[in-house]
């Protein structure tokens, strides 16, 4: 009990705590006595790293790719059938493709397992057949993923996209009769910073894992270490998972500080504007 605190006042318990952390000691989970939480969240945190960061940034890259070709190509076929789909995909929760997903291409074709990240009898390892057998488990969480988030960044792009191509120095540089593949150069570089904004705020949430994704699938990552110290009342693993998830997003926000002073020259010069 005295692991816990149990009966100390209030005062002296969160002094404890903060004594511990600075140690990088976030205490013992009850649910999985006497293990760490660190090492419990260290132990989950690869397989959500290793899931959302690519499907993030797949996500991310696909969607800003396609917002700018529906907003350079509008009001043509082009836009007509990728803006329909955009918002479709934009409203649909992320598990509920999930579900579909795991419907048709796990329980209806057997396609792919059902979840997990690996199969029960493997045993990690860095061999062909682990890899593989990973591989195949990853898919369907991917995918999901991936589909869910396309809709999102490819409405915001185009709405920049198509904000800038309004803008007073493109109509200039059409007069100057530039190319319009240096002038989409330039609108596409202004538009980003929004969306790298976003980018670095949903990197900075891949701590907390993708919950629904991750028990549709059972799916071992942060998010499903979450849900079990939820569900179990285990106090110790929610406030050191809780802790290092807005560490990781506060970290995302000094990164993008520094992204943005490589990308808009203005913020380097110290440049505002009027």
């Amino acid at each position: 009990m005295d692991e816990f605190g149990v009966g100390k006042p209030l005062h002296i318990q969160f002094l404890e705590f903060l004594s511990r952390l600075f140690r990088g000691d976030l205490g013992t989970s009850i649910s999985f006595y006497p293990r760490k939480v660190a090492d419990l969240a260290f132990s989950f945190l690869p397989w959500s790293l290793g899931l959302l960061i690519p499907a993030t940034l797949v996500s991310w890259i696909v969607g800003n790719l396609l917002g700018a070709l529906a907003a350079y190509r509008r009001k043509t076929i082009v836009d007509n059938a990728l803006l329909p789909a955009f918002l479709t995909l934009s409203q649909t929760p992320y598990y509920w493709l999930a579900m579909i997903l795991l419907y048709i291409l796990a329980v209806k074709f057997d396609i792919f397992p059902l979840g997990g990240a690996y199969s029960t009898i493997k045993i990690p390892a860095l061999t062909i057949s682990f890899i593989v057998d990973m591989l195949h488990h990853y898919v369907l969480p991917f995918v999901s993923i991936v589909m869910g988030a396309i809709g999102g960044w490819a409405i915001g792009m185009r709405s920049m996209v198509i904000y800038e191509l309004e803008s007073d120095y493109v109509s200039y540089a059409d007069m100057l009769g530039l190319p319009d593949n240096r002038v989409l150069r330039y609108v596409f570089r202004n538009s980003m910073l929004p969306q790298v904004t976003g980018l670095a705020l949903n990197l900075g949430l891949i701590m907390g894992g993708a919950l629904i994704t991750e028990l549709v699938f059972s799916y071992p990552g942060t998010g499903f270490l979450i849900f079990r110290a939820l569900s179990t009342l285990d106090y110790p693993l929610i406030q050191g998972t809780f802790i290092l998830l807005i560490s990781t997003l506060l970290v995302a926000n000094f990164i993008v500080d520094l992204i943005y002073a490589y990308i808009d020259p203005r913020i380097r010069t110290g440049y505002v504007g009027e």
